[in-house]
C-alpha cells in the first residue's frame, strides 16, 4: 500500500529566530502595576483570547469560558470586586477565566480546572507581551460580585481575572532562583 508523504518545509534562519524569540517574550513579561486607560484594539484582544482557546487542558476537555470585559460601567464593578484595584478601570480589558467543570479530577487526584486555567491565562499573558501590552493576573476579588456582573452560572467558578492594557510602568525582570536550585534531571 502506497502512502503519499507530505514533505515538511525546512526552517530557514528567520523562522528559527522567530521560534527562539519565545524565551525573550517570557523573560520580558512581568506584572503590570498600572495601565494608562487607552483602549486595546479588538483584533489584538481577539488574538490574546485565541491564545487562551489554544492552550492545553486535561484530556483536551477545554472546560472553560473567557469573558472579556471592556465596558466602563462593568469595569467599575470589577474595581469594587477587586477591593479598589485601579487596574480594573485603566486596563483596556479584564478577562474573567471561568471553569465550566469544577468536578473533574485528573487520575493523579488533582482537580484539573486550576491547572487548565493557569495554562490558558499564561498563554494570554505571553500573547499580550508579544503584542506590546501589559498584563496583571488577579486572584484577589469577591467572586460573587464578579459572577453576578457577568451572569456566570451558579455551578461555575471564576478562577482568575486578567487585566490587559497599555502599561504605564516599566516592565522589570523579577529575579528568579538559579537553575541549579529548581531544575534537575533524572532525580531530585
Amino acid at each position: 500500500m502506497s502512502h503519499d508523504v507530505k514533505k515538511l518545509p525546512v526552517l530557514d534562519a528567520s523562522c528559527y529566530s522567530m521560534c527562539m524569540d519565545i524565551l525573550e517574550v517570557i523573560r520580558n513579561r512581568s506584572t503590570a502595576k498600572s495601565f494608562d486607560g487607552r483602549p486595546v484594539d479588538t483584533k489584538v484582544m481577539d488574538r490574546i483570547l485565541e491564545a487562551a482557546r489554544l492552550a492545553p487542558s486535561a484530556k483536551n476537555r477545554q472546560a472553560w469560558r473567557f469573558v472579556a470585559v471592556g465596558k466602563e460601567d462593568s469595569k467599575k464593578v470589577l474595581r469594587e470586586a477587586c477591593y479598589g484595584d485601579e487596574r480594573m478601570m485603566n486596563a483596556g480589558y479584564v478577562v474573567a477565566a471561568c471553569t465550566t467543570n469544577i468536578r473533574y479530577t485528573m487520575p493523579n487526584g488533582q482537580p484539573s480546572h486550576p491547572l487548565d486555567l493557569a495554562f490558558a491565562v499564561s498563554f494570554m499573558c505571553l500573547q499580550a507581551e508579544h503584542e506590546g501590552l501589559g498584563t496583571a493576573i488577579l486572584g484577589t476579588y469577591d467572586e460573587r460580585t464578579v459572577k453576578d456582573l457577568l451572569t456566570v452560572p451558579h455551578a461555575m467558578q471564576v478562577v482568575l481575572l486578567l487585566a490587559v492594557g497599555h502599561r504605564t510602568d516599566e516592565p522589570g525582570f523579577q529575579e528568579r532562583l538559579p537553575s541549579d536550585r529548581v531544575i534537575s534531571y533524572d532525580h531530585w
